[in-house]
């Protein structure tokens, strides 16, 4: 199971009459539907699938389904295409765009790291070398000596 199917079962916030709605990568558009929402025709969504710029969850019977998500990737393909953008230049748009978020989760991940271990590191330097009897299972952390360098500096005669 991908991760676009295992969040697929997932329900979203409750409306007022009690109704679940689905979760944003729920597949749950039929392709008219799609069409309808994104003002495309149905032949160009399956265009765009063929050409991978696109994929709809299926049925078990093969019948395609659209989730949120999917809209609003064909909404962006027709705004970019509108724009007089060829397809080869929306794949590599889209392309840069998946990677330019992978980048931001990624860097998030690192701040998140790098807060807790300066956490850690200084709790650690403010215990001590060794707290209740154990020693400190962080590297070593050498301070910097004061600066020793010589600068050699000739003055030129002019």
């Amino acid at each position: 199971m991908n991760d676009r199917e295992a969040r697929a079962g997932q329900q979203g916030p409750r409306t007022p009459g009690g109704y679940s709605t689905p979760a944003p990568d729920a597949a749950v558009y039929v392709i008219s539907v799609a069409a309808e929402l994104t003002g495309l025709h149905p032949q160009t969504l399956r265009t765009y699938e063929r050409m991978g710029l696109i994929t709809p969850g299926r049925t078990g019977g093969g019948g395609r389904r659209y989730s949120f998500h999917d809209i609003e990737l064909l909404r962006s393909i027709a705004e970019l295409t509108a724009a007089g953008i060829g397809i080869e230049g929306v794949r590599r748009i889209l392309a840069l765009e998946d990677h330019l978020e992978a980048l931001r989760r990624r860097n998030q991940e690192l701040l998140h790291e790098l807060a807790a271990t300066r956490e850690a590191l200084s709790q650690a330097l403010t215990a001590g070398p060794e707290t209740h009897g154990q020693p400190s299972r962080l590297p070593a952390v050498r301070q910097q000596p004061p600066a020793q360098e010589i600068v050699v500096w000739r003055r030129q005669r002019g």
